[in-house]
């Protein structure tokens, strides 16, 4: 059963929810007692995470209805004609508007599985079972769901927010060390735009974070949904301060667009995309070198990369103006001022993101 439990609020008045963090989540059916009131219930996983961790979901959510719809894993498969399969599963088991649909998985499954929660029958319940550190920290909080089209990352989705986010960090033990490294780009994300004691903290614990230390991975996870669920419940739709929790997706997305899905782990594209927007900005005057060199040094000791891969600047651009922060034209980055403090802006000198984008701005040495 749970050793123990956080339990956080995303305030976001009749459509709050709880974030429930802790270990053996996902052993115990109390987990679900509030965030399941469906008797219908599709349980969304894939092809890795299913067996291992399917039939104690099952367990859990008895004496509900239980139906299982396992997915291909990769990022390649977040597609319409995917979510699709979803629907098909929803509609072969007459499931109604009180069913729930419970993701289990990753980032991939949760953003498919809450699309297709989203626009089944107008809308139905949707709960976030997430087994990656990139999920537990990220993508499972916050309600954006979709999938990736050709031209762009995310390009096609709806806001919708889980009933509840369950997040059980003992499945983190079973990550593959480049999944675990991957989600720890996420984590400096925050420290970054937000918090410059959890910062530090990182610095000082980055051997035991890639080593799986449970009880740094269970404050990494704490503290990165406590930052995303004050922005989350201040700004839900990123109108304003959300847009911040982007950091070194607009360079990562184009990253990931410009190589083929797949080829680069979302949170391997947004560290590179990190070290990106921190060299703009240490170029543009805004970012102390000190600073930059800080990040880029946490960043290579988490085993991620500093630097994009070889795509022509123009491809990159391309792939960068068909970004959801454009407006008006103009391509919307989210550039640093310091440790713990960012600004979103379309207020900078073009040839210096197109320098960036060619690797000339000075980095850290």
């Amino acid at each position: 059963m749970v050793t123990s439990m956080d339990i956080l609020t995303v305030e976001l008045g009749s459509r709050s929810y709880p974030i429930l963090i802790g270990q053996g989540l996902l052993r115990d059916p109390r987990s679900f007692t509030e965030s399941v009131r469906a008797r219908d219930v599709l349980i969304v996983s894939n092809t890795t995470v299913a067996p291992l961790y399917l039939s104690t979901l099952e367990a859990a959510l008895r004496p509900r209805r239980t139906v299982a719809t396992l997915l291909p894993d990769g990022e390649s498969y977040k597609t319409f004609d995917t979510v699709a399969r979803i629907l098909d599963v929803l509609v072969a088991n007459r499931f109604g508007r009180d069913c729930a649909v419970v993701a289990l998985g990753g980032g991939v499954v949760g953003d498919m599985a809450g699309f297709a929660a989203a626009i089944y029958q107008r809308g139905v319940e949707f709960v976030q079972v997430p087994t990656t550190l990139l999920a537990q920290v990220d993508s499972a909080v916050g309600g954006k769901t979709g999938v990736n089209h050709p031209g762009g990352k995310n390009l096609i989705g709806a806001f919708h927010q889980p009933a509840a986010v369950v997040s059980d960090t003992a499945t983190l033990s079973t990550l593959a060390p480049r999944e675990l490294r991957a989600g720890l780009a996420e984590v400096v994300k925050y420290g970054l735009i937000r918090d410059p004691e959890f910062f530090a903290w990182l610095e000082q614990r980055a051997e035991a974070l890639l080593a799986g230390e449970p009880g740094a991975l269970a404050h990494a996870v704490r503290r990165s949904c406590e930052i995303k669920a004050a922005i989350v419940g201040q700004d839900e739709r990123e109108h304003g301060e959300r847009a911040l929790l982007n950091l070194g997706h607009t360079f990562g997305h184009a990253i990931e667009s410009a190589t083929g899905y797949g080829r680069w782990l979302h949170g391997e594209a947004v560290g590179a995309g990190m070290v990106m927007a921190a060299r703009m900005s240490h170029a543009g005057g805004l970012l102390p070198r000190g600073d930059l060199q800080r990040l880029v040094g946490l960043i290579e000791r988490l085993g991620l990369p500093v630097s994009a891969p070889d795509v022509p600047a123009e491809t990159m651009l391309e792939h960068m103006r068909i970004d959801k922060k454009v407006l008006g034209g103009r391509i919307r980055l989210v550039l640093l001022q310091r440790i713990g403090a960012a600004i979103v802006t379309a207020d900078y000198d073009q040839q210096l993101l197109l320098r960036t984008l060619e690797g000339q701005p000075a980095g850290a040495s």
